[in-house]
């Protein structure tokens, strides 16, 4: 796997860390998981800058948050027990199927 994939699988696991902890934090109002979320998603964004430097923003970000989507909601489910229906559960899987769409038939994410 690319190096530059390995830096947006970890920009995306940070960032997905620091959402979590930041619905954790209530409203800023707790210390600990406010800075944890703060500090997951500074970290995110450095890996982000990484990618960057081979791939095209709107490519990245695609990626970055359609995965970020998925996963966040995921989480969710899993372990803030929140519901999802069948059109959450549609939009989810147009989500997936664009990122696919992008890293398999794009030649845009080519660096």
């Amino acid at each position: 796997m690319p190096t530059h994939y390995v830096f947006l699988i970890l920009a995306i696991l940070f960032e997905v860390v620091g959402t979590s902890a930041i619905n954790v934090s209530q409203g800023f109002t707790k210390l600990v998981p406010s800075a944890i979320g703060i500090l997951c998603f500074v970290t995110a964004l450095f890996f982000m800058s990484l990618v960057l430097k081979v791939m095209p923003v709107g490519i990245v970000y695609a990626i970055w948050a359609g995965l970020g989507i998925v996963t966040i909601t995921l989480i969710g489910f899993v372990v803030f027990g929140q519901k999802l229906d069948i059109p959450a559960l549609i939009g989810i899987g147009l989500i997936v199927a664009g990122v696919v769409v992008i890293n398999v038939f794009s030649n845009s994410a080519a660096h």
